[in-house]
């Protein structure tokens, strides 16, 4: 597929919702085992690159191996990429209109705190809480312990992807609008991030909504984002997107995306060892997940697996870059750009319905659209009788 070439048949609102959240699903899952090695590790723990889901990579010992991190991840098993997807999915079930930090305090914080949920990397059902990573249980302790104004709540945690991996519902709820998905999606994560882990958020909810447009192709999902984008994470996300333009095959492109990234990224070379200044605000730097993802989806030329598989192979946070990738995918191709096989054994291994929480935020959406309508026409109304006045 051609990155200026649209997509046809069109896909509905309904498949394009279904195919965003499937599709990350697919990718957190299938990014989840080889999470944080390098390239070369992955193709040296599995024989080869990862062409689908795989085990842990500690496969005999995956409880204790890594003990910060006592988790199944393998087999088919989502992480926490998706679990805050569908918590931010049951949050607008509940609101039925637009977001802002305030429903973060108000919704998220309760419904991370107070149900327990099959936690499939656990194995078992358990708080939310007790599963998501230090970024995330930061927004609790803020907003639940601290009561920061959840405006700023985002002050103060390290920098990363934390926000930006569940904020496709954003570019849902805005679809075909990349600048409404991008105001809305800071202002959620605001309770969550600063900086350009904020600003990753914005961009990548923007991305899912500019790929829900009629004709988007993967290079017009890139300028969408590059018009909206500020500071490093927009050279960012323009360093990797003219690289990976130069690319079909996601193989070729791993070490060459990662280069390109590399100036904009405070982790350095080893993941798991970062570098003094990582992850801390600045207007000089990015994340690294979102324009790789983005990267990778020009390079698949909108194709699932390629998009997806690239991503996983990449390595580092290869879960989240997944996660991304799969989700923007989906917004161009809807459900049916996702391999069957792969969603139906996802859903089966995590126990999860991947389905009903897209159904539930199709009709939101549907439902903030008529709103929205409702709202702007008052406002045309209300303009029009002081401008005559």
């Amino acid at each position: 597929m051609n990155p200026y070439e649209p997509v046809t048949p069109l896909p509905s609102l309904a498949e394009r919702t279904t195919g965003v959240l499937v599709g990350a699903a697919v990718g957190d899952a299938l990014g989840g085992p080889v999470e944080g090695w390098t390239p070369e590790a992955i193709v040296e723990r599995h024989g080869g690159r990862v062409r689908g889901i795989v085990e842990p990579f500690h496969r005999d010992d995956w409880r204790t191996a890594r003990p910060i991190a006592p988790y199944h991840k393998g087999d088919g098993h989502v992480t926490d990429d998706t679990l805050m997807t569908h918590a931010l999915v049951r949050v607008y079930e509940r609101v039925r209109d637009h977001l802002d930090a305030y429903a973060v305090a108000d919704h998220l914080v309760p419904d991370l705190m107070g149900t327990p949920r099959w936690i499939p990397e656990l194995e078992a059902e358990a708080l939310p809480l007790q599963r998501i990573f230090l970024a995330e249980k930061w927004i609790v302790a803020r907003l639940h312990y601290g009561h920061v104004d959840p405006r700023e709540a985002g002050v103060g945690n390290i920098v990363n992807c934390g926000a930006a991996m569940y904020m496709a519902p954003v570019g849902v709820v805005n679809a075909t609008n990349p600048a409404a998905a991008y105001a809305e999606a800071l202002d959620v994560a605001g309770a969550h991030q600063s900086s350009y882990g904020r600003e990753a958020a914005g961009v990548f909810a923007a991305a899912v909504a500019a790929a829900c447009r009629p004709g988007a192709t993967p290079g017009s999902v890139v300028e969408a984002a590059l018009a909206l984008a500020k500071d490093g994470t927009r050279a960012a996300i323009e360093a990797v997107c003219e690289v990976a333009s130069g690319f079909d095959d996601w193989e070729e492109a791993l070490a060459p995306l990662r280069a390109a990234v590399a100036p904009f990224d405070t982790v350095g070379p080893e993941y798991r060892k970062p570098s003094l200044g990582a992850r801390r605000p600045s207007r000089l730097h990015a994340i690294e997940e979102l324009p790789v993802a983005l990267g990778m989806v020009l390079v698949g030329g909108g194709d699932f697996r390629r998009t997806v598989l690239g991503a996983v192979n990449y390595g580092r946070d290869c879960d989240s870059i997944a996660t991304m990738g799969g989700a923007i995918v989906g917004a161009l191709r809807g459900e049916r750009a996702v391999p069957k096989e792969w969603s139906a054994e996802v859903g089966r291994a995590s126990r999860l319905d991947l389905h009903a929480p897209a159904v539930a935020l199709a009709e939101v959406a549907r439902e903030v659209f008529a709103r929205d309508l409702e709202r702007r026409r008052a406002h045309e109304e209300f303009f029009r009788a002081i401008e005559a006045a």
